[in-house]
């Protein structure tokens, strides 16, 4: 059995609002769902309410909440490179709400997902990171995900071809565009500073951390290009992370199977942090 309850809670003088779903008997791990924008609490299709329920039922309390200035908290959002403050408010709050709980995991989407490893070494009580299509945007990441993806799709395409050599696809157009992305992803920018952020923080968050990407979404593309530099596969090579594609999916895993595919992997990963096992246990968890 399973109480929802709508609650509010302060972040630097502004009011949050949020929704705690809290089993009966709640694991010592508790779940914070960190929310970006523009998003609320719900998520797309319902993903974070679903989500909850189904972490819930496995007995482990769930916080999904509004940061400053998105839905119906109050204040100005004030980017997510800058929601510290609001995460420690959340946990803060779920530590108070549910004495029981003495360890903490994060779960983020998109930019949600990029604060979360920027800020969750912070706080001693984050024991572990749920990261879904980071945010790592910038002209550069933009650039190399189009040549990877779009570009190279289409040269192989057999309607790619007739289009051109029948003159209904302008090919200094085409030409034109693609000479523009390959300057961009040759140029002396080091792409957005707080990518340097996600990659420190990372390094310091000692609990487990799941990297949940997308088969069919260009965000998830331009986080594997920055994933593919040296210094993030040294991180990444840490036994304490772990990486699963859902294949097909779209940036908000539109479909149920996609979400349900998330919600295995999310539970791996808070039952291996609420028995504190190692990560390659955690492979071999039912």
């Amino acid at each position: 059995m399973t109480s929802v309850e709508a609650i509010e809670f302060d972040c630097d003088g502004d009011g949050l609002v949020g929704i705690l779903h809290r089993p009966e008997t709640p694991a010592a791990t508790g779940v914070i769902i960190v929310v970006g924008g523009p998003q609320y609490r719900v998520g797309s299709h319902r993903q974070y309410v679903l989500l909850a329920r189904q972490l819930s039922a496995n007995g482990f309390a769930v916080l999904r909440f509004d940061c400053r200035g998105m839905g119906d908290s109050e204040g100005r959002f004030p980017g997510f490179e800058h929601i510290g403050p609001d995460i420690r408010a959340a946990v803060d709050t779920m530590c108070r709400r549910v004495p029981v709980i003495s360890r903490v995991v994060l779960w983020g989407l998109c930019d949600a997902a990029s604060a979360c490893m920027i800020h969750g070494w912070r706080d001693e009580r984050i024991a572990g990171l749920v990261a879904l299509n980071p945010w790592v945007r910038s002209d550069q990441t933009l650039a190399r995900a189009y040549l990877r993806g779009y570009y190279v799709r289409r040269l192989l395409s057999r309607d790619f071809w007739i289009g051109l050599l029948s003159g209904r696809m302008q090919a200094a157009a085409a030409a034109r565009d693609l000479r523009q992305q390959l300057a961009a992803v040759t140029s002396d920018g080091s792409g957005a500073d707080f990518v340097a952020d996600m990659l420190g923080g990372l390094d310091r968050i000692k609990g487990p951390v799941a990297i949940i990407l997308s088969g069919n979404d260009l965000v998830a593309v331009e986080f594997s290009t920055v994933a593919a530099r040296a210094d993030w596969q040294r991180l990444l090579a840490e036994p304490r992370f772990l990486q699963h594609t859902v294949k097909a999916a779209t940036h908000t895993f539109s479909s149920a199977a996609w979400r349900a595919e998330v919600e295995r992997e999310t539970l791996a990963v808070v039952t291996m942090v609420d028995r504190d096992l190692t990560a390659e246990n955690c492979r071999r968890l039912p």
